[in-house]
Parts: C-alpha cells; structure tokens; sequence
C-alpha cells in the first residue's frame, strides 16, 4: 500500500507541472527570448524558489501537518494553470511561476512519509519511478488532448491537470493511511526528525565538503534532466520522431524499469556505508553510459531510440538516487540528527537555479546551436565533470567513515 500511495500521489502531480511542455507555442517570442524558454524559466523558478523555502519548511515538517499542504499546494497549482489560460500572453507568464511554487514542496512532503524506514530503499524507487514515467505519460496526456478533443496550447495544461485532481486525492488519502515507523526502523536507519536551524547548521558545517561537491554534481543533473525534460518534443522531433506520442511515454517507461529495478537491489545491502558506496558505484556507471552512448550516437553506431533511451538511463541512475535514497543512507551513515528532507531540498535548490542557467545560457549563449547539439555537449559536460566529482566523494566518505569510528573506537576504549 505505501509503494502505491506515494507513486500515485507523486505520479498525479505531474499533472500539474509537466503537461505544458508538450506544447511548442510555435512563433511566440517575447523580450528576445522564445515564448516556451519564457515559460520554462518561470516555472522553474517558482520551483527553485519552493525548493528554497524547503529547506526550512520541509525540514521542520511534523506529520500532522502533512495532508493539508499536500492538497493545499495541488489546489493552488492547478488555479495558477487556470489563470494561465485565461489571461494572455506574455502576462500570463507570471502564472507558470506561481504554479512552480507550491510544486517544488510536493516531493519534500511525499518522501517524508517513506523516509527512515529499513524498507525506505523500496518504497523510495516506487516513488522515484513515478518521476520518470509520469513526465512522459503526462505530456501524452497533453498531446492526447490536444489532438483529439481541440484544447489549446494554453488550456491543455489546466485541463490535464483536471483530469488527475480525483486520483491525486485519492492517492493522497492512502498516503496518509501509511504507519509511522518502527523501533526496527529506527534503530537501523536513525529515528527522523523536524529540525532546528541549529540542526541545520551543524549539518552544513560537518559536511561542507562532500555536500558542496555532490551538490554541484547535482545541480549539472538538475539542469541535465529538466532540458531532456521540457524540450523533449524538439529532441524528438529532430531526430525523425516528428508527431510520434508514444515515444514519450515508451521510452521513459523502458527507463524506469532498467533504472528502478538496479537501484532497487539496494535494499538488499543492510550495511549502510556499503550502500551509500554502492550508489557512487551506481554514478559512475551512469556517467559512463552517458558519454559513451553519446559518442556512439555521433559515430552512426547507435539508433537514435536506443540513444534517446540510454541517455534517459544514465541521467536517472544518477539523479533518482540523490532525490532521497543517497541521502536516506548518508544519514544513517554519520548518525546525523535530522531527516532526508533539509539534504534534498539544500541540493534541490541550487540544482534548479542551475537549470535556469542553461537555459539561459541556451537562449542568449548559444541561440544558434540546434536543440539536439546543446543537448550533446550537455551529455559530455555531465558524464566528465560527474565522474571526477563521484571519483572524489567516494574516497572522501570512505575516509571520513573510517576516522569517525575510530574516534569513537579510541573514546571508548577512554
């Protein structure tokens, strides 16, 4: 039942965020800049600015509290979509932003349900799986209406969005239904807490290092992953799938499997530090899949699905595990007092400022560079700069594991 709430409740959501990037607003350009980058941009701002306030929210969050944001947000989301429609453009871009806003702290509330638990390794990649299949079903969903029943570009969003409120709900209702954890659970991955700002701060200052680097790794994902994202109907169409719906949603489900069914086997490492290395393990694998895919690709030795395909795998065995499960272990590793939400929502933060920054980068940087080019030197700047990055926190956590128990070797035998 918790693997179900949380996929559902998550996998709903995206129909409230994701659907508008199906839509090409062919022709629009306003300030300079094209009309969806506008778009995009606004709406990942309101999500990096939530992301922010997440830091404090999400981390101080008591269960009591969490069903009421959970519909709260979705319902102020879903009236900004509305307002979106009805009121031209460009002005309506102000209401994409405020439609990222409440989103960015869905994911903070859902995986606050699962977080902690010796089970959380399962009910994490339930929840993850949703990220990488909704997107694309989602934005069929959009096509779908688009097509068959004539709703503009402008009101597909709010529609689709509609037609997911009830499921959401219900999926919300399940969630709330999910017993809180065991003494097992705790004893095994620490007991999970709303934190202090005092909490906070001593967690950034013991682990400035290794965060500063992973959040960086991170961020270049973020940016990676919402490009691949929101412009996947131009990638898609450049490569000879023009008109093509399904491959959003077969592609992506091809990933989703692979990717969760890989991080999956986790949950069967009970030792904590070997898990958080295994999933460095996992980084570099990604990284690698990700060049060499795109290499092969280049040289006419790889089919442009099957390229599509492997890109979308390596992306998302990098970034699922640091949207909780990477987190989830480096908590139970170094015994920190706290939750997985404050680590998520500090890497999410920046990591979608980062991908404002490629977009406009894209937009101002590098106008005349095709969709499908910039989002190959994408893959080479991920893969290269991921790999030494995953190379360093590996040996870093392996070191600062082995000094803590020794210090506390040396304080016990005081």
């Amino acid at each position: 039942m918790a693997s179900l709430a949380a996929f559902g409740t998550y996998f709903c959501m995206y129909a409230f965020r994701k659907p508008f990037a199906v839509a090409t607003f062919d022709g629009l350009t306003f300030f300079g800049i094209n009309y969806k980058i506008l778009l995009v941009i606004a709406q990942v701002l309101g999500y990096a600015l939530s992301k922010f306030i997440g830091i404090k929210v999400i981390s101080e969050l008591r269960s009591n509290q969490r069903l009421l944001y959970l519909i709260s947000l979705i319902g102020f989301a879903e009236i900004a979509l509305f307002f979106f429609a009805w009121v031209p453009a460009p002005y309506n871009i102000i209401f994409m932003f405020l439609n990222g806003v409440p989103l960015g702290m869905i994911w903070g509330i859902v995986f606050s349900y699962v977080e902690g638990r010796k089970f959380t390794d399962i009910l994490g990649i339930a929840l993850c799986a949703s990220f990488i299949v909704s997107s694309g079903v989602v934005k069929s969903v959009g096509l779908f209406v688009m097509d068959f029943f004539g709703v503009s570009e402008f009101w597909m969003p709010a529609v689709t969005g509609a037609i997911f409120l009830v499921p959401l709900l219900f999926f919300a209702l399940l969630l709330q239904k999910i017993p809180p954890p065991t003494e097992e659970d705790k004893t095994q991955r620490m007991e999970r807490i709303p934190m202090t700002k005092e909490d906070r701060k001593n967690i950034i200052q013991s682990f400035f290092f290794p965060l500063l680097i992973i959040i960086f790794f991170y961020t270049l994902l973020t940016a990676f992953r919402d490009f691949r994202d929101n412009f996947a109907r131009e990638l898609w169409d450049s490569i000879g799938y023009k008109g093509d719906a399904s491959v959003f949603s077969s592609s992506e489900l091809i990933i989703a499997v692979v990717v969760l069914l890989i991080i999956g086997s986790i949950f069967y490492i009970k030792d904590n530090l070997r898990a958080l290395l295994t999933y460095h393990w996992l980084l570099a694998l990604g990284t690698l899949v990700l060049g060499g895919s795109t290499l092969l690709f280049q040289l006419g030795l790889l089919n442009p699905f099957v390229w599509m395909v492997c890109t979308g795998f390596g992306l998302y065995i990098c970034y699922v595990p640091f949207n909780g499960l990477f987190f989830d272990r480096f908590i139970a590793v170094f015994q920190i007092r706290g939750n997985s939400g404050f680590l998520i929502y500090l890497a999410d933060a920046f990591g979608y400022v980062g991908s404002v920054v490629a977009l406009l980068y894209k937009n101002f940087g590098q106008a005349n560079l095709s969709w499908l080019n910039f989002f190959i030197y994408g893959t080479y700047a991920v893969a290269l700069i991921g790999l030494g990055i995953t190379i360093v926190s590996f040996l870093y956590l392996k070191s600062r594991y082995r000094s803590m128990n020794l210090n506390q070797q040396l304080e016990y035998g005081q």
